[in-house]
């Protein structure tokens, strides 16, 4: 197994979240890399298809507040720091592999539900990650 230096952990602010971190900081402590801890708010817009003739900016703007303050009590209780806490608003597997790229990062850390099925065996978002990047990837096994 290599050693990794920098790994990004892509948490989608649920319950669900505390199963990817302890499984991350575990993997970062063992080799001791530094965490960069993110999150992608999805555009209110996508949800919508784009066709509602009404300013969501306001909505958005809630999104983003709450999800920065969920990510910074996440940071907090796993000791990441402030400067490697990404919030970012887009595609997620498209804003992972943009972030990953960017802060040359060499392991991504994202839950899979593993749902039944070949095709599921990986969420949507996990298997979008692990298509497109150039560095390990690791689905964590959310129960």
């Amino acid at each position: 197994m290599s050693s990794y230096k920098k790994m990004l952990v892509a948490i989608d602010l649920t319950e669900e979240a505390p199963q990817v971190l302890n499984k991350a900081q575990e993997i970062s402590k063992a080799h001791g890399a530094e965490l960069l801890l993110v999150h992608v708010v999805e555009p209110v817009g996508y949800a919508y298809g784009g066709d509602i003739p009404m300013d969501l900016t306001e909505l958005q703007d809630q999104l983003d507040k709450a999800a920065k303050e969920q990510l910074a009590a996440y940071g907090k209780q796993y000791g990441v720091t402030d400067n490697n806490q990404v919030i970012t608003v887009g595609r997620p597997e498209s804003e992972i592999h943009r972030l990953a790229k960017e802060q040359d990062v060499d392991l991504i850390i994202v839950g899979s539900h593993g749902r039944k099925g070949f095709q599921l065996l990986l969420g949507s978002t996990a298997n979008g990650v692990l298509h497109g990047t150039e560095c390990d990837v690791l689905a964590v096994r959310i129960h």
